[in-house]
């Protein structure tokens, strides 16, 4: 059998992203001609198969799906081998995080302290959503995905998924004239709450926990964003449910004061990594700090 030719298979998987030909020949900058010829010399190499066409676009046969599955790991792992050995050229390291668009700033400035102003590292931070930045990880564009929701690995994707931390959501509003301490039963249902949306995993807990102890709260907003959550718990008078590191400042000055710790309902931050051919020792040390400060 003939070595496999690379750059076919870099051709498949350009159609394969598409779906259609024209618009992967533009991408490529070859006529679409020589594309669908190169296709039909990697499928005779093959023996099988690899698009079927259904109106203008293209689908994957089954055969044309697993070799994508092979074609995403092989340049997955060119792209990390690539990223590894210019690092090793360089004085200084690169570590790229994604960061779920949802995830508390505070936690990640947080995280990343002690790192920074290290002449030795470069540091990019990008946000999204979590899907979106698995897929740049899988393709070793992204180094760790920072989240707080756990991550499984499947036959496609083997993810190492490890919790960082773990902290209790507290009830944080207006610093109060009364003395008397707050108490979740019996004044719970007499303020005003904004709330994570209906997406986060605390909302859900604080559901569960209103349900099971037959409460209902006055909700005036839900905010799927933790920095608008902040700006609002901090401007707008009302109590606000969320973990204290949101509003570690706010509460240091005394802008805000803590009103109760729901201790039923945490909120947990995560890193997810993919298996490596080498390792990344400034990741290493990244995560082995967050894991030791946990303790």
């Amino acid at each position: 059998m003939r070595r496999l030719n690379f750059h076919h298979l870099h051709y498949f998987w350009a159609v394969a992203k598409e779906g259609n030909l024209t618009r992967a020949a533009e991408a490529l900058h070859v006529s679409q001609s020589a594309l669908s010829t190169q296709i039909r010399v990697l499928e005779e190499q093959l023996g099988h198969p690899l698009f079927i066409r259904a109106g203008r676009s293209l689908q994957l046969t089954e055969a044309g799906r697993l070799v994508l599955d092979y074609a995403e790991t092989i340049f997955a792992l060119g792209s990390e081998l690539q990223t590894t050995l210019q690092s090793a050229r360089q004085a200084s390291q690169t570590l790229r995080i994604g960061a779920v668009a949802t995830l508390s700033r505070n936690f990640q400035e947080n995280l990343l302290r002690p790192f920074l102003g290290r002449d030795d590292l470069r540091i990019t931070l990008e946000s999204g959503s979590l899907d979106e930045l698995l897929e740049r990880l899988a393709l070793h564009k992204l180094d760790v995905v920072l989240t707080n929701r756990a991550v499984s690995a499947d036959s496609q994707h083997p993810w190492q998924c490890r919790l960082l931390d773990r902290q209790a959501v507290c009830l944080i509003g207006p610093p109060r004239a009364d003395a008397q301490p707050f108490d979740l039963r019996r004044d719970l249902q007499q303020v005003r709450l904004i709330v994570p949306g209906r997406s986060s995993d605390v909302r859900s807990q604080f559901e569960v926990y209103c349900h099971s102890h037959g409460l209902t709260p006055i909700i005036c907003a839900e905010v799927d964003d933790m920095a608008m959550l902040r700006l609002l718990a901090r401007d707008s008078g009302d109590l606000a449910l969320l973990p204290a590191v949101v509003v570690q400042d706010e509460l240091r000055s005394g802008a805000l004061q803590l009103y109760a710790e729901v201790s039923d309902i945490a909120e947990q931050f995560f890193a997810v990594t993919l298996q490596r051919q080498f390792s990344l020792r400034i990741l290493d040390e990244l995560l082995d700090r967050a894991v030791v400060s946990r303790r």
